[in-house]
């Protein structure tokens, strides 16, 4: 427990799985947070966000200080720090993280924190919902990481965004809303891997991608190999 308290995570993303991220670590004991995502809240993310009111999305406000403002009441003993920007715009303090966590709604993004997260040596556990379908990758030094398993169709839509709200982008996807209880089994399952993680207990994570899809009632793995092409696995 006292790995947990004493660590630093940093999540990237505050729509509704950075939500759910950034409740379940709070309430686990994480103690200290470090929050980044440029967006505002939006009517459309009140259905679905923890901590998000109607007065913040006729305001505007930031997604980043509504989330760590909420999570504060929960754990005030939690040192969370919000940061509104593009997560390549911001320079972050890498050696002060224990371990990252990716709630992001592009690959562009995912990669950028990938890389970073291999260059630093910080484990990286990356989640994602597609309607009520969801993915889950753990990154760890020895197992192939999240450019590992790109392909050609991913590079294409680098920097779409897969969300149903926001307009700060240059492509734009047809709408298909985080549904809340896929977005809740997806960050409980991404958190109980950082737990485990700052445990100690490396060697009991998920070690391929996970994808769930909760309309048939399954849970599948595929097997991923380090890509001897990546170049965050080279030398």
């Amino acid at each position: 427990m006292d790995s947990i308290i004493g660590s630093h995570c940093l999540v990237v993303g505050a729509g509704a799985l950075g939500n759910e991220t950034v409740k379940n670590l709070v309430l686990s004991g994480v103690g200290r947070i470090t929050l980044v995502d440029m967006d505002h809240v939006e009517m459309s993310n009140l259905n679905r966000c923890l901590f998000f009111s109607v007065a913040d999305a006729q305001g505007r406000a930031a997604k980043a200080d509504m989330v760590v403002h909420g999570a504060a009441r929960m754990a005030p003993d939690c040192e969370l720090r919000p940061v509104v920007s593009r997560l390549e715009d911001v320079d972050l303090d890498w050696s002060s993280f224990d371990l990252a966590f990716g709630c992001l709604d592009n690959i562009k993004a995912r990669l950028h924190l990938n890389s970073y997260s291999r260059h630093h040596g910080v484990p990286y556990v990356d989640a994602g919902t597609d309607g009520s379908r969801g993915k889950l990758q753990v990154v760890l030094g020895d197992g192939p990481c999240l450019q590992c398993t790109m392909n050609k169709s991913h590079y294409q839509v680098l920097e779409r965004r897969f969300s149903c709200t926001g307009s700060d982008f240059s492509y734009y996807e047809p709408p298909m809303a985080a549904e809340v209880t896929t977005t809740a089994t997806m960050s409980s399952m991404q958190v109980k891997e950082g737990l485990k993680i700052l445990s100690g207990r490396e060697d009991d994570c998920i070690r391929h991608l996970l994808f769930y899809d909760a309309m048939r009632n399954e849970m599948q793995t595929l097997e991923a190999d380090i890509d001897p092409g990546c170049p965050n696995h080279e030398m």
